[in-house]
C-alpha cells in the first residue's frame, strides 16, 4: 500500500479592472495510484500594497509557481499597477 500526495495549480483566473489573479490549489492523494481524497485551497493575489509615502510596492510573486508568475507579469502592467494605488490610495481617504 503506497500512498502519494500531489498538488496541482488547477485553476488561475485574472479577475476585475485591477487584475487580482485567483488561484485554486488541489491537493491529490492516491493510494496504490488510485486517488482516494482531493482538498482545495484558494489564494488571491494583487499588484501590490501601499507603503508610508504612498508608493506602491510591488507583490512578492518569487514563492508562486512559474505560470502563476508568468501571469501576474503579463497583466501587472504599468497601467494596472498605477490604477490599483490610485484605488489604494482613494481607499484610505474613504
Amino acid at each position: 500500500m503506497a500512498l502519494a500526495e500531489s498538488i496541482e495549480y488547477d485553476k488561475i483566473e485574472v479577475v476585475g479592472t485591477y487584475k487580482n489573479i485567483q488561484i485554486r490549489q488541489s491537493v491529490i492523494v492516491k493510494k496504490d495510484g488510485v486517488e482516494i481524497a482531493r482538498s482545495y485551497n484558494r489564494s488571491s493575489l494583487n499588484a501590490g500594497t501601499l507603503d508610508a509615502s504612498d508608493n506602491l510596492v510591488d507583490t512578492d510573486i518569487s514563492a508562486e509557481p512559474a505560470e502563476v508568475q508568468a501571469i501576474c507579469t503579463a497583466v501587472w502592467t504599468d497601467t494596472v499597477k498605477a490604477a490599483w494605488k490610485t484605488k489604494l490610495i482613494a481607499d484610505k481617504s474613504a
